[in-house]
């Protein structure tokens, strides 16, 4: 493809941007907010667009080490590991419910940027020994928080804790808070306020049972938020674990995808968005563009060289059916937000137990009705559907999320191999099943 192609395509793709929407938006509406947040936003403006001291301050963006923690879905630290791994952040390793690893600031801004399965992308600012609450207090007051923000930005902390020995978790919030808002009013003469709901700013204090750490988060909004799904459907995965999902069933954009349970599209949107390139967080804003010393004109360049590197033209195969007419309307709603062209993903209104192949070989990818979605005739379902596999999909790679264990058995398939991974709170499986004639049991 040419250079010249390339700058057509960005294009074409860019007057789409539009049609996603921001929080950001959505938040000024009275007169006093406003001036308010024009303000700040001024002058977050006149500290970190000036080239000058950007270009001073550059070698700190690359030089200064920073431990990393990027939380994901249960189930997905592999997938997001592997994911880290070829976004070059070479020491990346799994921890409970996520992968620690090191990089500079430049690198806290690309894995927000390219990481598709992290749900955020948190920055270790402290970390301590602590066996009482006070503890905390001064581990939060050590730390240097007038580095990133101050008394003109709003706050949150949240907290977390793993086998904490403390009774109240809210309580070690409140002295993680009043260390940080105390620091600030020593160095600067006064503190943010608290904002739980839009925060300029966001903390994560993590508890165990012998130590704490506090995280910046530099992602503001969960990274799985792309900007594009106002139209949920019922029972939606998010965006992250669809895309882990895509990982862990070893697709690749030149294996047709099918989903027979499509719903509001996420899974096919979100392979459409590989396909093509599209870093998740490219069109909505992220966290750390609103914190102090914000590189906007590195970030600028990061952005478009992300733009440059789309694939807008690339061939997608992939096709969703639904039985319900409402839930492929949200799914087209989606794709349209989403940037994509209407005819870029087959979708129809089709029952799942009549559903033809829509080519000769390929992947079946589905977050099914199950559990309460269904009622007491599903295994009915589920055995007829199975004698259509069985029939018209042989060469087929079937890969389901579920939290029925047992769907195997209503099937009267041996599945290849199963991986737990969790869709929100629910404990599920995600079964792989090779349609081949060998794997078959006798209805």
């Amino acid at each position: 493809m040419t250079s010249e192609k390339k700058e057509n395509n960005t294009l074409k793709l860019s007057k789409r941007t539009p049609k996603f929407s921001s929080s950001e938006d959505k938040r000024v509406k009275s007169g006093a907010r406003a001036r308010k947040v024009a303000l700040r936003e001024l002058n977050t403006t006149k500290t970190t667009i000036n080239e000058r001291t950007e270009t001073k301050k550059k070698s700190d963006y690359t030089t200064e080490e920073f431990v990393v923690f990027a939380p994901c879905p249960i189930g997905l630290e592999v997938p997001l590991k592997n994911e880290l791994l070829n976004l070059g952040f070479s020491d990346a390793e799994v921890g409970k419910s996520g992968c620690k690893f090191n990089t500079n600031w430049i690198g806290v801004m690309k894995a927000n940027l390219y990481s598709r399965i992290a749900s955020r992308i948190l920055v270790q600012i402290a970390h301590g020994d602590i066996k009482t609450e006070d503890e905390i207090y001064d581990l939060a007051r050590s730390a240097p928080w007038e580095r990133w923000f101050g008394p003109e930005h709003t706050l949150r902390v949240d907290v977390t804790g793993l086998k904490s020995t403390f009774t109240s978790l809210q309580f070690c919030n409140l002295r993680a808070k009043d260390g940080i808002v105390d620091r600030l009013r020593i160095k600067e003469g006064a503190r943010p306020n608290i904002d739980k709901a839009r925060p300029s700013a966001k903390v994560h204090l993590f508890i165990d049972s012998t130590s704490a750490t506090i995280y910046l988060d530099t992602s503001g909004e969960s990274l799985f938020k792309r900007g594009w799904r106002l139209d949920k459907g019922m029972a939606p995965i998010r965006e992250n674990l669809a895309a882990g999902l895509l990982s862990l069933a070893n697709w690749t954009p030149d294996i047709p995808l099918y989903d027979p349970f499509c719903g509001s599209g996420t899974i096919l949107i979100e392979a459409a968005w590989i396909a093509k390139n599209i870093p998740p967080a490219l069109f909505h804003p992220l966290g750390f563009e609103r914190l102090r010393n914000h590189p906007v004109k590195i970030w600028r360049e990061m952005k478009a060289q992300a733009k440059a590197e789309l694939r807008a033209d690339t061939p997608l195969k992939l096709f969703g059916t639904d039985i319900d007419n409402f839930a492929l309307k949200a799914a087209r709603s989606n794709m349209m937000r989403a940037g994509l062209e209407e005819n870029e993903i087959s979708l129809k209104v089709q029952n799942a137990l009549e559903s033809m192949p829509p080519c000769e070989t390929g992947m079946i990818l589905c977050n099914p009705p199950y559990g309460e979605r269904l009622d007491e005739e599903d295994n009915l379902f589920w055995r007829q559907w199975s004698s259509l596999l069985k029939k018209q999909y042989s060469g087929w790679d079937i890969n389901i999320i579920t939290s029925d264990r047992d769907l195997p058995s209503k099937l009267r398939l041996k599945p290849r191999r199963k991986t737990p991974v969790f869709n929100g709170d629910l404990d599920c499986r995600l079964f792989n099943f090779e349609m081949v004639q060998e794997s078959y049991r006798d209805a």
